[in-house]
């Protein structure tokens, strides 16, 4: 299975395994699946830890590359098809970030790993 983790999916499984439900857990550990991070979500960390938001975040706003590769998480770039289609998407949705990886999740045909319900009105495939 190919799966996009959303930030704080991402930031759970570097920091807070316990927060991971279960069927996270599995789809993150599956030696079979391929768990894409997308550079919005290092985008998204960083300006968090700017801002004073995640400051538990310094080690992996510093090392974010080596730190996905090592976890064997393959980094996904924002292209510009991942660009318009988040530009087209219709639902109403405030978050920017979120806009952005649903579009990246729905072009790619990825799943994404997010206990966030309200990426539902994207139509994206969500796990959790």
């Amino acid at each position: 299975m190919r799966v996009l983790l959303d930030t704080h999916t991402l930031l759970w499984a570097a920091f807070r395994k316990d927060l991971l439900s279960p069927r996270a857990r599995h789809l993150l550990n599956a030696q079979r699946n391929e768990v894409f991070v997308s550079a919005v979500s290092g985008w998204e960390i960083a300006t968090k830890y700017r801002l004073g938001k995640l400051p538990e975040a310094q080690a992996l706003v510093d090392d974010f590359v080596p730190s996905i590769q090592s976890a064997g998480y393959v980094p996904l770039p924002i292209s510009l098809e991942h660009a318009l289609r988040a530009g087209r998407l219709t639902a109403e949705h405030k978050d920017p970030f979120d806009r952005m990886l649903a579009a990246q999740a729905i072009h790619e045909d990825l799943a994404l790993i997010s206990s966030d319900e309200e990426l539902d009105i994207f139509g994206v495939r969500r796990e959790w």
